[in-house]
C-alpha cells in the first residue's frame, strides 16, 4: 500500500487523508483506488514505475491514457511518469447509486506497440445530501380515521453510496402522529405516517408536520419537506388494490402506447365514493413519468416514449387509487417493471492506437494496431466475434478483455501488395445477429530484399579500332523491384585485367545510368575482345548487387599497309638479275607481302604500274610472282625497271610499291661454275660427314621404331577386349608421337638443306637441321639446334591445318580423310603454289626456269621464313569462313628462291610444280629452260637414286 498527498484541499482534506491509494497487479492489471471529486493536477500514482518503463522512454514511446468513454479524466507527466487528474471525477455522474466504481483505462505504449490495462477504484465521498422530490406536500386525512392508520410519505434520495447514503428520517414534534421507516427488499427506506391520536376537526383541521432526511455521512447530511395534513370529513371506506406489489416486464423495443400492466383497486362505498381514479403517487420521478403513463380510469400503465435497456433495466414506482367521496380516500401499491433487452444495438470497434506502418520482413506476430470491440447490449446480444476478412495476411490476438492485437499472420511481400485496407468484422450473438465492419489501412514498407537485375547476362558491343577516346560504347540498365534508396542503382566495373591492365584503365562507366565509355583508341592487331564484368549494385542496406558480361569485340579497319617482306630492298630499289636466254614464263623473282589487317582488308593483289619495257615483264596479281611474258632479245634493254604496286582489298585501299630493277645478263653460268669447282673441292671432305649424318639418322630411326613397338605394346594391354588401339592429338595439336619419320634433303641450289623430323613436330629433342653452305671456305657440317617450339608454333600449325590428319596421326583403324571441301581448287590459288590466272598479254607460260644469279643464304632463308609466316597469317585469318572463290591460298607449298623444287609439308606427297603449263598450251611451243649447275645436280641424284 502507499498513500498519496495533495496540496491545496479544501475542509475535506481531514476526513480524506484515510483514503489510500491503492494498486495492485489482478490478472495483469494495475489498479489505483481514489476519492471523487480530487483537484485537477492531483496525483493518483507512478504509472511509469508500475509499468516498469524508464521515465527516460515513455516521451519517445508515445505513452498515452484511453478510456472507453472518451472522458479523459486522467493524464500522464511524461517528465516524472505520473498519473494525474485531469477533469473533475463525479462518482455519481459515472457510476449512480452502483455499489463499485471501476473506470477502465487503456495505456497505449508504442516502438513497440503494447497494451496495458489498468483501473481506477472510485471511492464515494459524502458530497450529496438527501432530497425530496418535493419541498410541499397536502395530506388529507378524515377525522373519522383510526388510530394506527398508516399513510405512505415522499421518500428521500442520496446519490451517495454506503454510509454516505441516506440512513434515517425524523419528523417534528407534534401530538397525532408518529414516523415509521419501513425498509423494502431493495435496501431502500420508505417513511410511513401513523395516526397515533384520533383527529378532530372541529378542534383542529390541519396540521403542519416536517420530514428530515439524514444520511450517514460524517457529519450527516440532511433534506427536509413539509408535509400538510388536511382533516376531512368521514368517508368510510377507502380503495383497495388486488395486490400490493405489482410486477411485469416490457420488451425494450415495445411500441409507443403498448400496455404493460394494468392495475385494480376497489371501494366498497357507493355512489361518488365509490368512483376510483388511478394515479402515480405525488412523489414519483419525472424520468417515470415521461416513460410510462397510467390510465386514470382503467388502471392501464402504457409506454409513452422509446425504452432503452442500456439507460435502465428496470423501473419501481407508487400508484394511488383514490374515490371521489368527501373526503377523499386512497389506496397505495408498488410497481416494479423490468425492462427485456434486444438485440438493437450493433457492436462497435474502436482503434486504440492508428495503425503502424510495418516492415515487410516484420516475423509473424508483429503488433500492427490496437482494437477494441464493445456492445451495448446484455447477455448473448452484447457477446461479440471479432475476426479479419478472409484474404488478408493478418490475425486478432485476444489481450485484454474485449481488446485485441492485430498481428500479422504471413510473410509480406511489399513488391506484390504495397498496402493493405484489412476489413475487420465484429457479428454479436443475438437474433438476428448485428455485424459491424471498418476499414483499416496497413502500409507495407520496404527493405531490400530484391537484388538488381539485368535484362540479360551477358552482352556483344561491336567497336570499331581506332575510335576516339571516350566515345560512348553501350548503355546497359537493370532494375530493381525495391523502392526508394532500395531500387536506387549504382554501376561499376568489376576488378578483371587484360594484358596484366585493369579493366577500369580499357573503359569507363557512368555510375548512375550504366553508360560505358572508352578510355582508349583500340587497335585490332593488338587485342581483339575484352570481357568486361558490369555490377550493379543498390542503395539500400545491405547493398545487393548483380553482375552481366559485356564482351566488347574490336572490328578491323584498314589501317595498314601492306608490307612488302621480299625482295628486301636496298634504299628503295631491289635489284635482280636473269639470264639474257630466258624465255616465255621465265620466274624473274617473286614478290610477297602481307597485311596486318585481318579478312577482306588483309588480302594483297600485286599490279605492275611501270615498266621500261611492259611487253617484256607481267606480275600475277595473286602471287606477285614476276614472269616474263616472251623471250628476251638481243634488242631488249639490259637494264630493266619495274614499278609494283601493292593494294590491300579494304575501304579505303592501302597500297605501297615496290622498285625492281632487273639486270639482264650474258655468261651468268660462270660464276656457277666456279662454284661447282669449289664445291667438288670439298666432295672428298663431305663425304665423312655424309657418313655420320647417315649413321646418325640410323640411329635415331632404330631408336624411333622400337619406341613404336614399345608404345603399341602398351595400347594393346589398355584397351584389351576395346578392339581399337588409336592415339590422337591432344588439345594442343602437335603432341603426337605417332608420326612418321620425314627426312627431307635439298641439295638443288646453293644452300644444301637437310631436315630429320622424328616422332612429334614440337619435339625439341627429335627435330635437327643441318646446313651445308658451298660457299664456305670450308665444307663443314653444323647441326643447328633444334627448331624452337616457340618460334615455329604458329608456322607449324599453318602448315599442319593444311594437311590431312592421316598424314601425321598413326592409328590401328584408318580413319576417314577430312572433308577437303573448303579447299580451293589448284587454278583459283593465288598463293605460292598457285596459277592463277596471267594477267592480259602475258603470253605463254612454261616450266620453272632457273634462278640467274643464287641469292644469298641470308636472302634464302629470309624468303623461307616469309613464305612460312605467310602461310601462318592467311591460315589464321583467312580460313574457311570466307568465300573460297576470292580467297588466296597460302598453305601448300613454299618455293625456295633460286631452286627448283618447293617446300612441302608432307614428304610423302611427290614434288609439286609451282606452274604447270596451262593446258591451252601446246606443249611443244614451251620451250626449254636452260639446265644451270642446280637443276643439272638434281637430275644427277634422282639417276642415281
Amino acid at each position: 500500500m502507499r498513500s498519496l498527498h495533495f496540496r491545496g484541499w479544501s475542509w475535506r482534506t481531514l476526513w480524506i487523508l484515510p483514503f489510500l491509494f491503492l494498486w495492485n497487479n489482478v490478472e495483469g492489471q494495475i489498479r489505483y483506488t481514489i476519492p471523487e471529486e480530487l483537484k485537477e493536477g492531483s496525483v493518483v500514482g507512478n504509472i511509469a514505475k508500475d509499468l516498469g518503463l524508464n521515465v527516460a522512454d515513455i516521451t519517445n514511446r508515445d505513452l498515452r491514457i484511453t478510456s472507453e468513454s472518451g472522458n479523459h479524466y486522467f493524464t500522464v507527466d511524461l517528465t516524472k511518469g505520473e498519473l494525474v487528474v485531469n477533469d473533475r471525477i463525479d462518482r455519481e455522474e459515472l457510476c449512480g447509486q452502483s455499489g463499485s466504481c471501476l473506470l477502465p483505462l487503456q495505456v497505449v505504449v508504442e516502438n513497440p506497440l503494447q497494451l496495458h490495462g489498468i483501473e481506477i477504484d472510485i471511492q464515494d465521498i459524502n458530497d450529496n445530501a438527501p432530497e425530496f422530490h418535493t419541498k410541499e406536500s397536502v395530506l388529507k386525512i378524515a377525522e373519522s380515521i383510526t388510530p394506527g392508520k398508516r399513510f405512505l410519505l415522499e421518500k428521500a434520495t442520496d446519490p451517495d453510496v454506503g454510509s454516505n447514503s441516506l440512513h434515517s428520517y425524523t419528523l417534528s414534534n407534534n401530538d397525532y402522529f408518529r414516523l415509521n421507516v419501513k425498509a423494502l427488499k431493495d435496501g431502500v427506506k420508505v417513511p410511513e405516517l401513523i395516526v397515533e391520536k384520533a383527529l378532530d376537526r372541529e378542534n383542529k383541521s390541519s396540521h403542519r408536520l416536517v420530514l428530515t432526511a439524514l444520511d450517514g455521512g460524517t457529519p450527516p447530511k440532511s433534506g427536509t419537506t413539509l408535509v400538510m395534513v388536511t382533516v376531512q370529513d368521514n368517508n368510510d371506506n377507502e380503495p383497495k388494490f388486488d395486490l400490493t406489489s405489482y410486477k411485469a416486464t416490457v420488451q425494450e423495443n415495445a411500441e409507443i402506447g403498448h400496455v404493460v400492466i394494468r392495475i385494480r383497486a376497489t371501494d366498497l362505498d357507493e355512489g361518488v365514493n365509490g368512483e376510483i381514479e388511478y394515479a402515480f403517487h405525488t412523489h414519483t420521478s419525472d424520468s417515470i413519468t415521461k416513460i410510462f403513463g397510467i390510465n386514470s380510469d382503467t388502471g392501464e400503465i402504457s409506454v409513452i416514449s422509446a425504452l432503452d435497456y442500456e439507460g435502465a433495466t428496470s423501473y419501481a414506482f407508487d400508484v394511488i387509487a383514490r374515490d371521489k367521496g368527501t373526503p377523499e380516500l386512497e389506496g397505495n401499491s408498488a410497481v416494479h417493471i423490468d425492462v427485456l433487452d434486444e438485440n438493437d444495438n450493433a457492436p462497435e470497434i474502436i482503434l486504440k492506437s492508428m495503425p503502424r506502418p510495418v516492415k515487410e520482413n516484420a516475423p509473424i506476430g508483429t503488433v500492427v494496431a490496437l482494437i477494441n470491440v464493445k456492445d451495448l447490449d446484455s447477455g448473448d446480444n452484447g457477446k461479440v466475434d471479432l475476426a479479419v476478412s478472409p484474404g488478408f495476411p493478418f490475425a486478432l490476438k485476444p489481450s485484454l478483455d474485449k481488446h485485441y492485437s492485430l498481428v500479422t499472420d504471413a510473410l509480406l511481400d511489399r513488391e506484390l501488395t504495397p498496402e493493405y485496407n484489412v476489413e475487420i468484422i465484429a457479428s454479436d450473438f443475438g437474433t438476428p445477429s448485428l455485424k459491424t465492419s471498418k476499414n483499416i489501412k496497413v502500409e507495407v514498407l520496404d527493405v531490400n530484399d530484391n537484388p538488381p537485375v539485368f535484362s540479360q547476362a551477358s552482352y556483344n558491343v561491336f567497336l570499331k579500332e581506332n575510335n576516339p577516346a571516350g566515345s560512348s560504347l553501350f548503355s546497359i540498365t537493370a532494375t530493381d523491384k525495391d523502392q526508394d534508396k532500395n531500387a536506387k542503382l549504382m554501376y561499376s566495373i568489376a576488378d578483371s585485367k587484360f594484358q596484366d591492365i585493369p579493366a577500369s584503365s580499357y573503359f569507363y562507366i557512368n555510375a548512375e545510368n550504366g553508360t560505358i565509355y572508352s578510355m582508349n583508341s583500340f587497335d585490332y592487331e593488338k587485342l581483339k575482345l575484352f570481357k568486361i564484368t558490369i555490377q550493379a549494385t543498390d542503395l539500400g542496406s545491405p547493398p545487393l548487387s548483380s553482375n552481366a558480361t559485356v564482351h566488347v569485340f574490336i572490328l578491323d579497319q584498314n589501317d595498314n599497309v601492306p608490307s612488302v617482306i621480299y625482295p628486301a630492298a636496298v634504299g628503295s630499289v631491289s635489284h635482280q638479275r636473269m639470264p639474257r636466254s630466258a624465255k616465255a614464263g621465265h620466274l624473274v623473282t617473286k614478290v610477297t607481302a602481307v597485311d596486318a589487317d585481318s579478312g577482306h582488308n588483309a588480302w594483297v593483289s600485286y599490279n605492275l604500274v611501270e615498266a621500261t619495257d611492259s611487253s617484256l615483264f607481267a606480275v600475277n596479281l595473286y602471287t606477285g610472282e614476276v614472269r616474263t611474258k616472251r623471250s628476251v632479245s638481243e634488242q631488249d634493254d639490259a637494264s630493266q625497271r619495274l614499278l609494283i604496286e601493292i593494294k590491300d582489298n579494304g575501304e579505303p585501299v592501302q597500297s605501297t610499291t615496290v622498285t625492281v630493277d632487273i639486270l639482264i645478263e650474258d655468261g651468268l653460268h660462270e660464276p656457277i661454275s666456279d662454284f661447282r669447282q669449289k664445291a667438288a673441292e670439298r666432295d672428298k671432305k663431305n663425304s665423312k660427314i655424309t657418313f655420320y649424318l647417315i649413321l646418325s639418322l640410323a640411329s635415331v630411326s632404330v631408336l624411333s621404331l622400337v619406341t613404336f613397338f614399345i608404345l603399341l605394346i602398351r595400347c594393346a594391354k589398355n584397351s584389351h577386349g576395346s578392339g581399337s588401339c588409336c592415339i590422337r592429338r591432344d588439345s594442343d595439336g602437335y603432341k603426337n608421337p605417332n608420326r612418321n619419320l620425314q627426312i627431307q634433303l635439298n641439295t638443288d641450289g646453293p644452300i644444301k638443306y637437310v631436315e630429320v623430323l622424328g616422332g612429334d613436330m614440337m619435339s625439341q629433342s627429335q627435330s635437327f637441321g643441318s646446313y651445308l653452305s658451298p660457299m664456305s671456305e670450308f665444307s663443314d657440317l653444323t647441326l643447328v639446334k633444334p627448331s624452337s617450339t616457340l618460334d615455329f608454333k604458329d608456322t607449324l600449325r599453318g602448315l599442319d591445318a593444311s594437311l590431312p590428319d592421316s598424314a601425321w596421326t598413326f592409328e590401328c583403324q584408318q580413319q576417314k580423310p577430312p572433308n577437303n571441301d573448303w579447299r580451293l581448287p589448284p587454278n583459283q590459288r593465288p598463293g605460292p603454289s598457285g596459277a592463277g590466272p596471267l594477267p592480259e598479254g602475258a603470253g605463254v607460260v612454261a616450266g620453272t626456269g632457273p634462278w640467274p644469279n643464287p641469292p644469298t643464304e641470308a636472302e634464302q632463308l629470309q624468303a623461307l621464313m616469309a613464305g612460312a609466316n605467310a602461310v601462318s597469317e592467311a591460315t589464321a585469318t583467312m580460313g574457311p569462313r570466307y568465300n573460297a572463290q576470292y580467297v588466296p591460298d597460302y598453305r601448300q607449298n613454299v618455293y625456295i628462291p633460286g631452286s627448283t623444287a618447293t617446300l612441302t609439308a608432307n614428304p610423302q606427297q611427290p614434288p609439286q610444280q609451282a606452274l604447270p603449263p596451262p593446258q591451252a598450251m601446246p606443249p611443244t611451243d614451251a620451250p626449254k629452260a636452260a639446265q644451270t649447275p642446280a637443276s643439272k645436280k638434281k637430275s644427277t641424284k634422282k639417276d642415281k637414286k
